[in-house]
């Protein structure tokens, strides 16, 4: 096994350079699989990977690093995946009569039928109150290493908890707002007293965002890619194969890599050329920089996860892009300066459609909920 077998993970264009002019195929060795973050063949297991990934080596039973912050999930918490608070979280996502107007749930944003998305450049809120940015999946999400395209949430719980009394996710006021419509709906005190059985006031905002960020952890997608880097050959394809080496061989694998084959890093989006002169982006987003306000953010952005790529389009931040070929064709161009021909495209596509796994069952269909009437605030 040599260096050259399976490129590190460094810049994109060094790796372009490192590696570029090598035919060789990229075996099945245990470097290809620590490249993408070894093989998680079960649902549990990525499940599990996903909560650690956070918890920097805490377990799953609530005793890792906790900090009580007016930002209450600014410091990770250590997730407990108990049935309980699981299915809690389930209905929570799939109930749109937490909004303002009772009109959206999480699930109108990320929609099963979507793979996790709405097909949407941008969505709309309640209201019609347009999202800034196009909406990433949910699936694997517990996989990345921060939440949204800047970065702005730390993990799945903070993205909920900030998302209950957002104006454009939700409308709600304040957490008042929130709870009073929650306990309007009498078959819910029940599911958080099952859930957060230690508490004597368990229907919190905090609470809800534990029980959606625990539910969405558990929607995690094994895929044939998985079960080759578990050894099973045959599970992909000779056409994903020669895909994987063209992947490998343009430097794409240099920020899609691990076990989300991205979702682990920020990178500048257009790094050899301005994006927006590939895409026709209108507007043209600063990026991370927004956030930080520092010069090195300048239109950086986490870079996105592809699992399941193949299924939710459009792509990029802004949605600019609608088929995933011309959106490959894209990074190569901004990223690496490479220029692809359409079969080094359709390789690469190959292997996109191997990283496709089943939906979730929980995630499938949505659950009957507790019932109640609500009145939407005008």
């Amino acid at each position: 096994m040599t260096k050259a077998d399976c490129p590190p993970i460094h810049h994109p264009i060094a790796v372009k350079r490192e590696i570029g002019l090598r035919s060789r195929p990229c075996a099945l060795t245990p470097m290809l699989r620590l490249q993408f973050g070894l093989a998680f063949v079960g649902p549990d297991r990525l499940a599990r990977f996903g909560s650690l990934l956070h918890l920097g080596g805490s377990d799953l039973d609530g005793s890792g690093p906790y900090v009580e912050v007016d930002r209450p999930f600014k410091a990770s918490p250590a997730p407990t995946l108990s049935t309980g608070r699981v299915e809690l979280g389930r209905s929570l996502f799939f109930d749109p009569r937490l909004t303002i107007d009772a009109s959206m749930s999480c699930s109108s944003c990320h929609q099963p039928a979507f793979y996790g998305t709405d097909a949407l450049p941008k969505p709309m809120g309640v209201k019609q109150r347009p999202h800034p940015r196009h909406v990433p999946t949910n699936l694997n999400a517990g996989t990345s290493f921060v939440i949204h395209w800047r970065g702005d949430r730390t993990n799945l719980e903070d993205q909920v908890f900030q998302a209950l009394t957002s104006p454009i996710t939700s409308g709600q006021p304040d957490e008042n707002a929130v709870i009073d419509r929650l306990s309007r709906m009498p078959g819910y005190a029940p599911l958080f007293k099952a859930a957060f059985p230690d508490e004597p006031q368990p229907m919190t905002l905090r609470n809800i965002a534990k029980a959606v960020g625990a539910y969405e952890r558990t929607l995690v997608t094994p895929s044939p890619f998985d079960a080759y880097l578990a050894g099973n050959q045959p599970a992909l394809p000779q056409a994903a194969r020669a895909g994987l080496e063209k992947f490998i061989n343009t430097g794409c694998v240099a920020c899609h890599n691990g076990v989300g084959i991205g979702g682990g890093m920020y990178r500048k989006f257009g790094v050899v050329e301005d994006y927006w002169k590939a895409t026709a982006s209108d507007p043209i987003d600063k990026g991370r920089f927004d956030v930080t306000k520092d010069p090195d953010d300048l239109y950086v952005f986490r870079v996105a996860s592809l699992r399941n790529v193949a299924m939710t389009p459009p792509y990029f931040h802004d949605g600019s892009v609608a088929t995933l070929p011309e959106a490959v064709k894209v990074m190569a161009r901004v990223q690496l300066g490479v220029t692809l021909n359409d079969a080094d495209t359709r390789d690469i596509l190959a292997f996109l459609e191997s990283l496709t796994g089943e939906l979730p069952a929980n995630f499938a269909t949505a659950p009957v909920l507790p019932p109640g009437a609500v009145v939407p605030a005008k």
